[in-house]
C-alpha cells in the first residue's frame, strides 16, 4: 500500500504525540511508516523511498512565525530532502493566544509546494493539548487522500 514517512519537531511532547498516532492510523491502513525526530535526521535525500511525507511541527512566536527549534535546520535545507512528485501532508501544535497559530504548518506545506511537492490540502492544526480522536480522523483522511 505505500511507504510512509512522518517526521516530527516537538519541544513539549504534543507533536510528538500527535506523530506517533498519525505513524500508528497510517500503518493499520497498511503502510509502512518510518517515525522520526527531526532533531535526528538530515534533509539530504530524506524523503527518498517514500511515497507520502507526513511533517509534524509546533509554532511559537508573536512578532514571527517561529518553527519549533528542532525542526529549523530541516526546513532551511528542505530543497535537498527530495519532495519534488511526492504527497506532503501537514500538521502542527500550538497556541491559538499567539499571533501566528501554527503558522508553521502553512509555511511548510508552502515551501514544500514550492519544492514540487503533491501537498495534500488537509493541514491540522492543533489548538493546546492533542486531541488523539482528531489526530486519528485526520490521519485516515490523509491517507484516503494519498491513495
Amino acid at each position: 500500500m505505500g511507504k510512509a514517512l512522518v517526521v516530527f519537531g516537538s519541544t513539549t511532547g504534543n507533536t510528538e504525540t500527535v506523530a506517533e498516532v498519525v505513524a500508528k492510523v497510517l500503518e493499520e491502513s497498511g503502510m509502512a511508516v518510518d517515525l522520526k525526530n527531526a532533531a535526528k535526521v538530515k534533509a539530504a535525500g530524506l524523503a527518498e523511498g517514500y511515497d507520502l511525507v507526513v511533517f509534524g511541527c509546533s509554532t511559537w512566536g508573536d512578532d514571527a512565525i517561529e518553527l519549533q527549534e528542532d525542526f529549523i535546520p530541516l526546513y532551511d535545507d528542505l530543497e535537498a530532502a527530495g519532495l519534488g512528485g511526492r504527497k506532503v501532508a501537514v500538521f502542527g501544535c500550538g497556541d491559538s493566544s499567539y499571533t501566528h497559530f501554527c503558522g508553521a504548518v502553512d509555511a511548510i506545506a508552502e515551501k514544500a509546494a514550492s519544492l514540487g511537492a503533491k501537498v495534500i490540502d488537509l493541514p491540522l492544526k492543533i489548538d493546546g493539548e492533542p486531541d488523539e480522536a482528531e489526530a486519528r480522523d485526520w490521519a485516515r483522511e490523509v491517507f484516503r487522500s494519498a491513495a
